[in-house]
């Protein structure tokens, strides 16, 4: 169906993973779709590399229409012009802002298991540069266009890990910053009819997790089985965020949502949102998520185990513990 014909997005950092697989969602439900990334052809022979056109074609076999922008987004001047395209190509119309874009990966991978104190100082801008910044600087013109129509929504693609450690310091403080940057644009924005959300997937398989879940299988062998990187449990595809953005765009109410957190697997649920493959992965703080944790026995029969959400009162008391109040 589609739902969001007419409207006119724009994906951040899309040339794959799950900047792609959002794009994807919303040229499904019918947007017209800006997407931006640094490479515009793929000439790399690295197997978890990308490219805007290969995402461009991707979404044109589904029928969606895309236009493809190349944008370094730590350049200030690059970002303003593409904003300053959307306004003469679409008269002034610019309906969703995803903030996606992020340069850490490879950084975070390389700091995985050393101390703050031990990585290179380097980690802090490869997290919050291309990442926090960069969606702070494409929040400012977003918001110039659609405060103009009185109509709008900025979802800023966000983490777990900004209430509990997963990989790093830079990391995690650079996800609750994104967190507070959603809720706080929500405040100013919220008078002029525009909607903020920070967005939670939960376990995405894009192509660089996967090639570093793969690794860490072949470091961790004998730990292979107690592990959710082992078997992929409950991993969602990025193309179940892009669905689920796609809806929550077309919620009459959206206002009633602005400043507050969206838990991926919990909208799937309430939409009624199938992944690509057809499963619907449960909340990581949902019992069937968290009990097959603990015990990597019951991941065979979670279909068994209701699919009950953790109060976050619960889970503050030890999950997720940070920071304490």
């Amino acid at each position: 169906m589609k739902h969001l014909e007419g409207r006119v997005a724009l994906v951040t950092g899309a040339t794959r993973g799950i900047g792609r697989g959002i794009a994807i969602g919303l040229a499904e439900a019918g947007a017209t779709v800006y997407i931006t990334g640094r490479s515009l052809n793929n000439s790399s022979s690295n197997a978890v590399s990308g490219s805007l056109s290969e995402t461009q074609s991707v979404i044109e076999e589904v029928g969606g229409i895309c236009i493809p922008v190349q944008v370094d987004h730590s350049d200030d001047e690059q970002v303003r012009l593409l904003f300053e395209r959307i306004q003469d190509e679409q008269d002034g119309q610019l309906d969703l802002l995803v903030n996606n874009a992020y340069s850490g990966v490879q950084a975070v991978k390389n700091a995985y298991g050393q101390p703050f104190w031990d990585s290179e100082l380097s980690l802090w801008d490869a997290s919050n540069n291309v990442g926090l910044r960069s969606h702070y600087i494409a929040s400012v013109f977003a918001a110039r266009m659609m405060t103009k129509r009185n109509s709008g929504l900025i979802c800023t693609i966000s983490s777990w890990g900004s209430m509990s450690y997963i990989f790093n310091t830079a990391y995690g403080v650079g996800k609750a910053a994104c967190d507070r940057l959603a809720a706080d644009m929500a405040v100013e924005l919220k008078p002029h009819n525009v909607a903020s959300v920070s967005i939670w997937p939960g376990i995405v398989g894009t192509e660089l997790f996967s090639h570093f879940a793969d690794e860490m299988n072949q470091t961790n062998a004998t730990q292979k089985n107690n592990s959710f990187l082992g078997d992929r449990y409950n991993w969602e595809t990025p193309l179940l965020t892009g669905r689920v953005i796609a809806a929550l765009a077309c919620e009459p109410n959206i206002m009633r949502r602005t400043g507050r957190v969206q838990i991926v697997a919990e909208l799937a649920k309430k939409y009624g949102i199938v992944d690509e493959n057809g499963d619907r992965p449960a909340s990581l703080r949902s019992l069937r998520f968290v009990l097959p944790t603990v015990f990597p026995v019951l991941r065979n029969y979670s279909w068994l185990i209701p699919d009950i959400k953790m109060p976050w009162s619960l889970l503050l008391l030890n999950a997720l513990s940070s920071p304490k109040i």
